[in-house]
């Protein structure tokens, strides 16, 4: 969908307002309601805020590119775009693009007959930094490079460029005049961020001069060093700039994996870092110790230590056994045991020092542009019949498993009702009754229309086991890189709109995963058979989806296969004869059948009703894991039973959700200021191409319609917003009466910073404005008194 994994939020700038982030208003502002949760980023005038000073705000990883429309850009390529290119338009406080005046004075539809045309009036003031003014030339080259009509560019998604007709200077060279060969009504979305002509104007300066520098910016900050040793990126302020001057000097990106992050900032690393919900805790138990008087209070820890990390894990019992084996009379083990007791005093010492460090940090906390779903797979097995998906959709609590994640949090725990926009969004509007509620009699009836039913007999091969409950399956291996400390959820396709088909290693989380602030792995995609990180000649899976589609086909086609037979333990392998048998001993009886009935469970044509319930294994995932338990049992009580598959991280997108092996599955997506643009491929009816494979794009629930697409395709043309907002309402009715997905609750997001700084931090919806973001003034003595 949107990249946005890439559409992440856009820098928000206005030259009139001295505020962080700006607040929509004019007709139709009440459309989509409120935010579910503002932002919290200390908001302080900007009078109020020193001048001068260094930030270290952490990232995932460095940038393998700086052009956001390669397939290998990720979310530390857009932080760094959106502080240093021009943002045409930037997201509000309600996710709702705005126009930036900063670099505009006006854009609007001045023409919808007989085409459509845009007319961009730039600010006069608005310069690249070597002094050249932005203006035609830099759109032209951009749309060039990006409408898919050069394959020389290695451009990662084209969604609105390719309607563009033609661009011209207007009256003057501060106008802008874009004309459409097809309407569209996300042009918005075009043209953030806009590179300068020097990046865009040939193949080899598209697809290779911007990977490691930007010679040529222009936004508040401009991009120092990058210093892959030290893991930073250095943007420095911009002296040409034209608009409010930065606050700070300089802002340092800082690569740090998500579960080294509370160690990084207690050793003074880190101003500014998303967090997961551990790191969370662990500052809260810091602030708590505080009050209590001490590291040791509130607890028994071992030698004055906190009664909770490395230390609360050991009891009386085995300390005193600890100790016994220490200075016990095998000197061999004593040794041993020795030098782990000296280990774990060291980490004891250690946790108990970040933790006194951890106080100068505080939490702030919003809720995520996006939301996590559970996904049903409806390409094969129970879950192809939509009335069982519809049962299985009716048996949830939404309310109760957003309580799971979010209550303790403080946060709202409202479910999310649409699949295409948030809360405070415009396109909003809770559709869920196209479904309906939780209902157990609803959810039984439409079991008990397809076909199933209580205490069916059930066949299986002799010497199966009896009883409908499966044992939990964990396949996983302890993941590599960033996944320690994360809940476990993933974001599919945040970055979507790369589209890239660069197939790598999958032994160890690919280089530049990002994590979500609750720990949620929120670039799914980046594990995908053609993530970035290998040869990047190679096609898009949704601009040449041939390759990934068939792979997917043929997993889809071995699923059904096997599950259209049964293994006896006697056929041969892979098509081979089975072994003749021995003629001295006979033919051998044919294998006895157990039967059995299901019980309160469900059971049809011999089988019980079972639906394998994918769950990554990552360190941390206790969040998700109590979702996905708290899910298995609503599930249960309507008769229908889980397997739950614990995978490792690095193949749960891979081999699970991208190839169809799956029933159920929790992942998230992110929201979009754009959905008629972004949300296509995610919904779009699943299509066998020309060679016979399945193209699936990015609907990885399988699950869709010819009116649903159809849908998508009039909003993406209608130019009156009011009733294109009103066909994406209808698409989401429709998605929710197909029950593919369900979406749950939005997002946790949860950062640490300092106290003193101002205008950053949980950005919820909005995006920042980063020439705000400072140290705030310490108080004068008159305020002091006061």
């Amino acid at each position: 969908m949107s990249q946005r994994r890439r559409r992440s939020l856009a820098l928000l700038t206005s030259g009139v307002l001295a505020l962080p982030l700006l607040t929509g208003c004019g007709a139709g502002d009440d459309e989509g309601g409120p935010a579910a949760a503002g932002p919290d980023i200390a908001t302080t005038a900007r009078d109020k805020v020193a001048d001068g000073g260094v930030l270290r705000w952490a990232v995932d990883a460095l940038p393998e590119t700086l052009n956001t429309f390669q397939a290998d850009a990720d979310a530390t390529t857009t932080r760094i775009a959106a502080a240093v290119l021009p943002q045409l338009f930037v997201l509000d406080a309600k996710g709702r693009p705005v126009a930036n005046p900063d670099y505009l004075e006006k854009a609007e539809v001045v023409e919808r007959e007989p085409k459509q045309v845009v007319l961009y009036k730039l600010n006069q003031q608005a310069v690249w930094s070597d002094g050249r003014e932005i203006g035609a030339p830099d759109f032209v080259a951009q749309w060039r490079a990006l409408n898919g009509k050069d394959s020389a560019f290695w451009t990662a998604r084209n969604a609105g460029y390719e309607r563009i007709e033609k661009i011209e200077r207007g009256k003057t060279d501060l106008e802008v005049k874009v004309t459409f060969a097809k309407p569209y009504a996300d042009w918005r979305s075009l043209f953030s961020p806009l590179y300068p002509k020097q990046v865009t104007a040939t193949p080899d300066a598209f697809n290779e001069g911007a990977r490691g520098a930007l010679k040529v910016t222009a936004g508040p900050f401009g991009l120092g060093t990058i210093d892959k040793k030290t893991g930073t990126a250095a943007l420095t302020r911009n002296p040409r700039w034209w608009g409010q001057p930065a606050k700070l000097d300089t802002l340092v990106l800082t690569a740090v994996p998500r579960a080294e992050r509370p160690a990084a900032l207690a050793a003074g690393k880190l101003d500014l870092a998303e967090i997961d919900r551990s790191g969370a805790d662990r500052i809260a138990l810091a602030h708590r110790d505080a009050k209590q008087g001490g590291a040791g209070a509130g607890g028994a820890g071992a030698g004055g230590a906190p009664a909770h990390g490395p230390a609360a894990s050991m009891t009386a019992a085995q300390a005193t056994m600890s100790w016994a084996v220490a200075f016990g009379a095998d000197e061999e083990k004593a040794e041993a045991e020795k030098e782990t007791r000296k280990k774990h005093a060291e980490s004891v010492t250690r946790y108990a020092a970040e933790q006194e460090a951890l106080r100068r940090f505080t939490i702030r906390k919003s809720l995520e542009p996006a939301y996590t779903q559970l996904a049903m797979n409806g390409a094969t097995g129970p879950l192809a019949d939509e009335r069982v998906r519809r049962a299985v959709a009716r048996a949830l609590n939404r309310k109760e498993l957003a309580e799971i994640v979010l209550k303790p949090l403080g946060l709202p725990a409202k479910p999310v009702g649409s699949h295409l926009a948030l809360a405070g969004q415009r396109a909003y509007a809770d559709n869920s009754d196209a479904l309906g509620g939780q209902d157990t009699q609803a959810a039984q009836a439409l079991l008990a229309d397809a076909g199933w039913r209580r205490g069916g007999k059930i066949t299986e091969p002799a010497g199966a086991k009896a009883g409908p409950e499966s044992a939990p399956q964990d396949d996983s291996k302890t993941p590599s890189g960033p996944g320690t400390g994360n809940d476990g959820l993933y974001i599919v396709g945040q970055d979507d709109e790369r589209n890239g088909d660069h197939g790598g290693t999958h032994g160890a989380l690919p280089e530049g995963v990002q994590y979500g602030p609750d720990g949620e792995i929120v670039d799914a995609d980046a594990f995908a058979p053609d993530a970035p990180g290998a040869a990047r000649n190679r096609p898009s899976p949704v601009l040449a989806p041939a390759p990934f589609a068939a792979r997917q086909e043929a997993f889809l086609r071995a699923q059904a296969a096997a599950a259209g037979s049964v293994d006896d333990g006697k056929d041969g392998k892979d098509g081979e004869a089975a072994e003749p048998a021995d003629p001295a001993k006979g033919t051998a009886p044919p294998a006895k059948q157990a039967t059995r009935t299901s019980g309160a469970m469900l059971a049809k044509d011999g089988k019980a009703l079972n639906l394998r319930f994918v769950l990554p294994a990552g360190p941390g995932s206790e969040a998700l894991r109590s979702v996905g338990e708290r899910i298995a049992q609503m599930l249960r009580k309507v008769g229908v039973n889980t397997e739950i598959k614990k995978v490792a991280d690095e193949s749960f997108f891979k081999d699970h959700i991208a190839s169809g092996q799956y029933d159920l599955a929790l992942y998230s997506w992110p929201a979009t200021a754009y959905p008629a643009t972004d949300a296509r491929p995610i919904f779009a009816k699943p299509e066998p191409a020309a060679d016979g494979s399945l193209l699936v794009e990015q609907n990885y629930t399988r699950v869709g319609t010819d009116h649903i697409d159809q849908l998508f395709d009039q909003a993406a043309g209608e130019l009156d917003e009011e009733q294109s907002r009103e066909l994406m309402r209808k698409a989401d009715a429709r998605i929710w009466a197909a029950a593919g997905s369900v979406p749950l609750y939005q997002r946790p997001e949860l950062v640490a910073v300092k106290p003193a700084l101002a205008n950053a931090g949980a950005f919820g919806l909005g995006a920042p404005r980063f020439q705000d973001i400072g140290w705030k003034k310490p108080p004068t003595a008159k305020n002091k008194k006061q």
